[in-house]
């Protein structure tokens, strides 16, 4: 799901056209705020219960309109016992009337308690059966069902006049509307929705329509998709829709993969909406090249609109609001984040939120500018520094106001993948994390720390500190800098203080520090590895030294500048650390970069840009320009190796 930040949008628009949309619905991430589930609708026996057999298959046959959430069907569950076991247990919304249910063809009676649904059958490791729930009724309000109430809504667009009949069952909310078992663990190998609607009205669900056919008055629309699914992103839209497709051509697809919108049959939709729809392309493209082939290639991506102000990412048919960029790459990124790999737990809801909210920064970095993506991160940074502490791993995994957190799971949970980014220092390698991470974890789950686990294999970085300080721990630092200059020797003392210093004591990230230079030589970026709280190091190789002007002025770490001070008095002695001895400037740079390291040995220079092509090498020395000026703006990795093939890295951007 998406949290909306109304400063996406004009004034103009925000006052005119959405302005009652935002205010009449909440988002994903606003409708649970002040509600706090007691408990889950299984307890710990009763897991235990539902974890002797697996899902293997839904078939979902359903009568809706687009006036009223009242539905009936029939929902056939196909499951394979795991363990010797005795009865099934479901979770199913105890308002519905159930008419018959049937194990395996035969009509079988059954015990309800409270949501939960008992149906006695014995069978044996390995086999298979087939639970069929004939019902019928209403699904909850808020009003009625106090633990939920949003699995099935229905509203009209105040801004264009539609009534739309719409799911949204994350996280606890699919019960509300057909019976299942709520396990995120426990993907269905396949699912199949029809929906029977009056023929002026159409319905949108998971994966290809196979079919639409027309009987007195009523289509059923058929959908079939054949990808492993969780049990919250099934999902159902009924209103009166036009539909408008485009396709995308990611690299090396076999296909293209159409992308089709049901939209508002209403005039002035399509050219309101148009170009923004049509950014999906684009996105598609882009995030398949970062993350992978789109898992779903062979089917389609789409969107249900419905009068929602956020969107929800329904696995191959996101249900949203409106298009905007922010909100149209968030829901999409979760096809990767989410939905091909979805977190192991609730708890680790920043598999799905932190990742995909981190797309949208790349969406920004790689389509729009590099200055955009900044702004974007600067305002994530604040809002996460809004409040001194808090976690992205959610210990409170039954609190849904905390699963979906804005500050701590979209914002923080989105920043410290960008802080691990630069950890990482290599942005093939980088993307060669993420690329790997959906081959090894797909249609399958993952834990924060199975992620940690791939990472660690992957780059070779012990991230330990990382994800306690970060994913586990709680606050942020806040860096002052002292510094003088001796000759090209720059002396810096960086102090850290801590938001949360009963949870995060220290924060051992590395930082940068931004060095300006006279003489037309420009600035320069140098990491600076941080070992205590009062970490001292020497930069070499400054010519020109001026100041030292910022701290991490590419907004790679959530933190705070305290002051930063020249101090002539600031001695090292005892305390030396050299910083690493590869200095770029200008960086950034429009043209010609500087290259400084610290013998006169030639070098091999290799510049590498985002996607892990080669586009320069060349030989160096120390203090040998080279000139960048022909190529695109954006962030390249510099690699500098000596004639043992030791490698120092930096990054540069290119203005």
């Amino acid at each position: 799901m998406h949290k909306i930040l109304f400063s996406l949008f004009s004034t103009a628009v925000c006052c005119g056209i959405f302005a009652q949309e935002t205010a009449t619905h909440c988002s994903k991430r606003a409708r649970y705020s002040n509600q706090l589930k007691i408990s889950p609708y299984v307890d710990a026996a009763q897991v235990l219960q539902q974890k002797k057999y697996n899902v293997t298959f839904y078939r979902l046959d359903l009568n809706m309109t687009n006036t009223t959430t009242a539905l009936s069907g029939v929902v056939e569950i196909q499951a394979t016992a795991v363990q010797a076991i005795d009865s099934a247990l479901l979770e199913f919304y105890s308002g519905f009337t159930i008419n018959a249910i049937e194990v395996d063809g035969v009509p079988t009676p059954y015990s309800r308690y409270g949501s939960l649904l008992s149906i006695p059958l014995n069978r044996a490791v390995g086999d298979q059966f087939v639970v069929s729930v004939d019902y019928a009724g209403t699904p909850p309000t808020a009003a009625t069902n106090p633990l939920g109430g949003s699995g099935m809504t229905n509203a009209s667009s105040p801004s264009w006049g539609n009534q739309v009949t719409w799911s949204l069952s994350e996280p606890f909310s699919t019960l509300e509307w057909f019976p299942c078992k709520q396990d995120l663990k426990d993907k269905a190998d396949s699912v199949q929705v029809s929906i029977t609607v009056p023929d002026h009205l159409m319905a949108g669900s998971n994966g290809v329509l196979d079919s639409v056919t027309t009987v007195g008055g009523f289509k059923t629309f058929h959908w079939m998709h054949r990808h492993p699914i969780a049990y919250y992103l099934i999902s159902v839209a009924v209103a009166s829709y036009q539909e408008y497709t485009v396709y995308a051509n990611p690299a090396g697809s076999p296909q293209p993969v159409m992308i089709q919108n049901f939209i508002y049959d209403n005039p002035q939709f399509l050219p309101f909406f148009q170009q923004d729809i049509d950014e999906t392309v684009d996105f598609i493209e882009l995030f398949a090249d970062l993350y992978g082939p789109y898992p779903f290639q062979d089917e389609k991506y789409g969107h249900c609109v419905a009068p929602l102000s956020g969107g929800m990412e329904h696995q191959t048919m996101t249900t949203q609001g409106f298009f905007e960029r922010s909100l149209t790459a968030h829901e999409l990124a979760h096809q990767w984040w989410g939905n091909h790999v979805t977190c192991g737990s609730w708890a680790d809801i920043w598999i799905n939120e932190g990742f995909a909210s981190y797309s949208e920064y790349l969406m920004l970095e790689n389509l729009y500018s590099f200055n955009t993506a900044q702004t974007n991160m600067n305002d994530v940074h604040t809002n996460v520094m809004s409040q001194p502490g808090g976690s992205t791993w959610v210990a409170d995994s039954l609190n849904e106001s905390a699963i979906f957190s804005g500050r701590l799971v979209y914002d923080k949970g989105g920043a410290i993948v960008h802080t691990l980014r630069y950890l990482v220092d290599d942005d093939a390698a980088f993307f060669d994390l993420l690329k790997g991470f959906q081959i090894a974890f797909a249609n399958s789950t993952a834990t924060g720390l199975e992620f940690k686990s791939y990472a660690e294999q992957a780059t070779g970085l012990d991230l330990t500190d990382f994800f306690n300080q970060w994913y586990f721990g709680e606050g942020y630092p806040t860096y002052s800098v002292q510094y003088n200059a001796t000759g090209t020797d720059v002396n810096v003392l960086i102090s850290q203080t801590v938001s949360r210093p009963a949870v995060t004591p220290l924060f051992t990230n590395p930082v940068d520090v931004r060095i300006v230079r006279s003489g037309g030589l420009g600035d320069t970026i140098v990491r600076v590895n941080i070992t205590s709280a009062q970490t001292v190091a020497t930069i070499s190789g400054i010519e020109n030294f001026v100041a030292v002007n910022a701290v991490d002025p590419l907004n790679y770490i959530i933190n705070k500048t305290g002051t930063i001070t020249q101090n002539s008095n600031l001695s090292v002695s005892g305390l030396q650390q050299e910083a690493e001895t590869l200095v770029l400037y200008p960086n950034p740079t429009e043209g010609q970069l500087t290259v400084i390291f610290s013998d006169a040995q030639p070098r091999t220079f290799r510049l590498i840009d985002q996607k892990g092509k080669l586009v320069m090498e060349q030989q160096v020395t120390s203090r040998e320009s080279v000139n960048l000026s022909g190529l695109s703006t954006g962030q390249y990795l510099v690699e500098v190796i000596d004639s043992k093939q030791a490698k120092m890295t930096r990054k540069v951007i290119k203005k």
